[in-house]
């Protein structure tokens, strides 16, 4: 037997087999940084139709987690698809630096009680570290952008600028300042903004409070009754009995009905619905004596329950009319203390109480101020068992249990937090700037006007906006942009030159970041007249700081913005931004610009594992970024993120991975074939005009430009997960399935430069330069890998090229066209099952053992033989013949109508080159182990001539 293998074209690359991602990724990063692939990107982009993606800034606090890689790679999935796409699609990444996690931190390891000063730069080191340590891990991911230039809050030109956004909301007339209850936490110091509260059980003292008529006579004519046989008492019912020492009124439902319940001793005033659950509560019993709507109580006047005890709680607690008032629990008469429920104190300010009247005993630090009579100087929390006492002293204590219930906590100290009214600046919802039109109703226009990414994210906003209260924009902390105001000792009110002013301390913060600030001396800003003037300093809640970023980043440090104010075209970001940093910006966008900051609002969910369950160290379910890149390289962290319908929760877990891997090998063994067999292959001097290939190569190449076509749009709709599905189905089903098991006799057993071989290597060579660029923005690694392995002229970077141009498609009058190509498909996968059962009954060994007689009706039969005798080479079958359908006799049913198989194990001999069974093979003594066909494939052969297959 001789040695037929040197002259078979066996498939040699330099790309391996195995990926070794773990190993291979950090060199590839070094490449990128070495030739400055994100400078070339600009060049090469340059004067291109523009495309922003701003990001929002992750906060400067720990090493990056799932969710932070879910986000950075999404939103380079876009950049990358965009700049595939032709345009110049810029990322500047940023980071959000000021705020309370880091004071806290610094706190935590420097001690609560150091100098303002040192606290301040203990932050802005901090945050700088912690910066470097996320920016490491997100360039490990293969994220690209701008990473020697990204954008901090804490830039001494972006505190400057988030001034000047600050300057021109008060220009616009948006700012001001009021005593209003806010989200307090004594730990933190501060008021929080609505994303800083989260919620968790709480047991508190839930107790029924009977508040003394005042007025009898008024009492007894609401209810339609010449007077009042014995004493009566309003009753309420409360969870928070720290805020009855406040109580200034109480609330009814005006369409609500209310009883007068006589219960022997005295009346008691109480919802008719709820007065048999309140009786029980109280242990009594009673009868109605009269009812009346809850309107006809408005004004009516009671005294404080406490008042007997200590003069200082001897006042008037007033009924008034609330519809926030429910029926589901208590009494249905509601105890308000504007000073710690943002109804009560909207009830009170319309009823016209004055910030002056309202009553505010609760200090910063939670303790009651020393002058509160009986509780003064104690901690609320520790009070309450003293003032239920109190009340059960005064005979004002109808009922008192615990009950555990859902309840307000800081997300950083997960302690309890309470509505507090304090003196804080607001950016007012329903003010008319100086245009004449409210905040809220730019910004409902603004969200109208707004794509959403998924839809529903747009009623979502809605809402948010148009319910919300005024945004408190103060805080109460040191390490923070500054709110640089001048205040006037005598009358509260802002410096008439506050607009000037402000661009004075801008230009100082810019030079000295916010230090420039506190250290700054009203005289050197105000000269005689700072006498009269306080300095502001409070400083600004930090989705302030994030949610004007479009003002001085776009505008400003990154121009990346449009003529007439930063317009992005999308903001990307999970869901629960749609109360955090969408909403912010699109509040001060509105503000300043008139307009949101962004065309597009994309969401994404949150992780989970395979179970459901969210990502917690207890449980153990923790998929750490850098482990699995550790282990199996960012691609496959990569390909995951575009595997998953990021819309909603994101399941992700070890077997997950193991099973994306699986996907990834798929992927690579397709790129791998391609890259083989082009070996040889100079594309300048051995390609084939589209219209001279062989038909199958022809619908290889229009496969993929079709599949092109649909990649361009996925990506456009930001739909990575079609993207994932149609490469993968690529290259299983159309290459693996179909065209790559067809070729591999023709690609190796042909002449190296015949018609049959340069036609096919034509084919894989376009194919491949397309698969390229499908996959760069998601497996970006890989993508550059295989880049630089397809033969022919290259550029630096697959990440500076733009989708492949090179692809042909077939006419829509083609004999062999798509429709003709999905038949043959259908008819091979119909044979295949034959050959399989065959196989696994032992009649033949492999299907080039086989002979098959395919018995068709006339549409089969004249769609099978325009391949003629090139229909065996189609099958990868030593023989094909058709019969008609009607002599198919023994012959097996396919699934496919019109189709019988009849396997046959080859009686003949086999080709020792090309492995098929053939009549001929040792015709010519010369070549004994060899067919006819083999023979003239020898290099110094006629060659063969392929047609079809």
């Amino acid at each position: 037997m001789s040695d037929y293998k040197h002259t078979l074209n066996l498939p040699s690359t330099d790309f391996p087999m195995r990926g070794n991602l773990p190993a291979r990724e950090p060199s590839r990063i070094a490449q990128w940084n070495d030739m400055n692939l994100y400078a070339k990107l600009r060049e090469a982009r340059q004067g291109r139709e523009r495309f922003v993606l701003h990001d929002g800034p992750p906060y400067a606090n720990g090493s990056i987690h799932i969710g932070h890689a879910v986000n950075k790679l999404l939103k380079d999935f876009i950049v990358k698809s965009k700049s595939l796409a032709g345009f110049d699609a810029p990322y500047v990444p940023g980071w959000d630096c000021h705020g309370l996690p880091i004071e806290h931190k610094v706190e935590t390891t420097h001690g609560k009680h150091l100098p303002a000063a040192e606290a301040r730069a203990l932050c802005r080191e901090y945050a700088a570290a912690q910066v470097e340590v996320q920016k490491e891990g997100f360039v490990r991911l293969g994220v690209q952008g701008d990473w020697g230039n990204p954008y901090l809050t804490m830039n001494f030109a972006n505190e400057a600028g988030e001034i000047r956004a600050l300057a021109e909301m008060v220009k616009g007339g948006y700012v001001f300042k009021g005593l209003k209850p806010v989200n307090w936490c004594f730990d933190c110091g501060s008021a929080l903004a609505e994303a800083e509260v989260e919620y968790q059980d709480k047991q508190s003292d839930a107790i029924d409070v009977a508040f003394p008529s005042v007025d009898d006579a008024k009492l007894a004519a609401a209810f339609g009754l010449e007077s009042l046989p014995k004493p009566a008492a309003a009753v309420i019912w409360t969870t928070t009995p720290w805020t009855i020492p406040a109580n200034q009124a109480m609330n009814v439902h005006p369409e609500f009905v209310y009883a007068l319940v006589d219960t022997g001793e005295r009346l008691l005033l109480l919802a008719e619905e709820l007065v048999e659950s309140s009786l029980a509560r109280f242990g009594l019993t009673g009868e109605i004596v009269a009812t009346a709507p809850g309107e006809r109580l408005e004004n009516l006047a009671f005294r404080h329950p406490l008042a007997g005890l200590d003069d200082g709680y001897d006042r008037i607690s007033p009924i008034y009319l609330a519809d926030y008032v429910e029926l589901g629990a208590g009494t249905g008469i509601v105890h308000s203390s504007p000073a710690y429920g943002e109804d009560d104190f909207h009830t009170c300010r319309a009823y016209g109480m004055s910030f002056d009247e309202i009553l505010n005993p609760v200090q910063s630090n939670g303790v009651y101020a020393g002058d509160l009579p009986l509780f003064g100087g104690q901690m609320i929390w520790k009070a309450n068992p003293q003032i239920v006492a109190s009340l059960e002293d005064a005979g004002a204590l109808m009922a008192h249990d615990k009950i555990t219930h859902s309840y307000m906590h800081c997300w950083r100290h997960k302690t309890p937090v309470i509505y507090r009214a304090t003196a804080q600046w607001f950016v007012g919802m329903d003010l008319e700037g100086a245009d004449g039109k409210t905040l809220r109703d730019k910004a409902l226009a603004g969200v109208d006007a707004t794509d959403f990414i998924p839809g529903w994210g747009q009623a979502r906003l809605h809402s948010m906006i148009a319910n919300r209260p005024d945004w408190c924009i103060s805080r109460q902390r040191n390490w923070g942009v500054p709110i640089p105001f001048f205040l006037d000792k005598a009358s509260g009110e802002l410096h008439p030159r506050t607009v000037e002013l402000m661009e004075a301390v801008a230009s100082r913060v810019e030079q000295e970041g916010i230090e420039a600030w506190f250290k700054l001396e009203p005289s050197e800003l105000l000269g005689d007249e700072a006498d009269a003037y306080e300095k502001v300093t409070d400083t600004l809640d930090v989705w302030f700081d994030s949610g004007t970023t479009h003002w001085h980043v776009l505008r400003g440090s990154h121009p990346l913005g449009h003529e007439h104010g930063p317009r992005a075209d999308l903001y990307l970001e999970g869901s629960d931004q749609h109360r955090g940093w969408f909403h912010s910006s699109l509040l001060t966008g509105c503000a300043i610009d008139g307009h949101p900051p962004y065309k597009s609002l994309l969401t994404h969910g949150f992780t989970v594992d395979e179970k459901g369950r969210k990502m917690s160290k207890s449980l153990g379910n923790v998929v750490a970024p850098q482990q699995v890149m550790d282990k199996l390289g960012a691609d496959i962290l990569r390909l995951w993120v575009a595997s998953t319908d990021y819309s909603g929760e994101m399941a992700v877990s070890d077997e997950i991975l193991k099973r994306t891997a699986d996907v990834y090998r798929r992927i690579r063994n397709t790129s791998r074939f391609l890259l083989g067999n082009l070996t040889g292959f100079e594309p300048s001097r051995d390609a084939v005009a589209f219209d001279d290939m062989l038909a199958l190569d022809r619908w290889a190449v229009d496969r993929a430009a079709e599949l092109q076509g649909r990649i361009r749009k996925a990506y456009s709709d930001y739909r990575f997960r079609d993207v994932y599905q149609q490469v993968h189905d690529f290259c299983a089903r159309d290459m693996g399935g179909f065209y790559l098991d067809i070729i591999k006799d023709r690609q190796y057993t042909t002449q190296p430069d015949s018609l049959a071989r340069r036609s096919c290597q034509t084919a894989l060579y376009h194919i491949v330069e397309a698969l390229a660029r499908w996959v760069a923005p998601i497996l970006s690694f890989t993508a550059e890998e295989i880049y630089e392995n397809i033969p022919g002229e290259r550029g630096a970077s697959v990440h500076l090229e733009t989708y492949y141009d090179g692809l042909s498609m077939l006419p829509e009058d083609a004999a062999m066209g798509r429709q003709f190509w999905e038949q043959v498909i259908a008819v091979k996968q119909a044979v295949n099952k034959q050959l399989e059962d065959a196989r696994n009954a032992g009649t033949i060994k492999g299907a080039l053992d086989s002979e098959v007689t395919l018995y068709v009706d006339d549409t089969l039969n004249a769609l099978l033989s325009r391949f003629e005798d090139e229909l065996r080479f189609v099958l990868i079958t030593s023989e094909a013949t058709l019969q008609p359908l009607a002599q198919a006799g023994d012959a097996r049913a396919t699934e496919l109508d019109g189709l019988k198989v009849a396997v046959a194990m080859s009686p003949h001999e086999k080709d020792e080159r090309s492995w098929e069974r053939r009549a001929d093979v040792g015709a010519n003594p010369d070549y004994p182990t060899l067919s006819a066909r083999s023979i003239a494939n020898l290099p110094d052969g006629p060659g063969e001539v392929r047609r079809f297959a």
